[in-house]
């Protein structure tokens, strides 16, 4: 029963996050933000929320900074739009296997264009 209500918390608070991030962050300073994941203790205490960024390196640096500057004031507004008996602590970290994804395939195309072309 726990950990099914521990599911249901976790994705809403990613679901309002992500809402959150989207509407309270210009996207020309932070880059595109997608909250890909959230680590939610299992008292409700506090949460690790898994951020992807897309975007210029600049962006890039600068968005899980400006996160957890605003973390406080995140809290606030997730608290007004997810009624929980206490908001849990955010920590904000980014979440780079989307990025790790996309290496890996580049990888796997430059390694197709050096391989023999079978016929066809």
């Amino acid at each position: 029963m726990h950990n099914r209500r521990l599911e249901r918390v976790r994705e809403l608070l990613k679901r309002e996050l992500g809402a959150l991030i989207q509407r309270e962050f210009p996207l020309a300073q932070t880059g595109l933000l997608s909250v890909n994941d959230v680590k939610l203790a299992g008292d409700f205490q506090s949460a690790v929320v898994y951020v992807g960024v897309v975007g210029s390196e600049r962006q890039r640096q600068r968005a899980i900074p400006m996160l957890n500057e605003q973390r406080v004031r995140l809290q606030s507004l997730l608290a007004g739009a997810v009624v929980l008996r206490h908001t849990p602590v955010l920590r904000f970290v980014l979440d780079e296997a989307v990025e790790r994804g996309n290496r890996v395939l580049h990888l796997l195309e430059e390694i197709e264009k050096t391989l023999p072309s079978s016929p066809g």
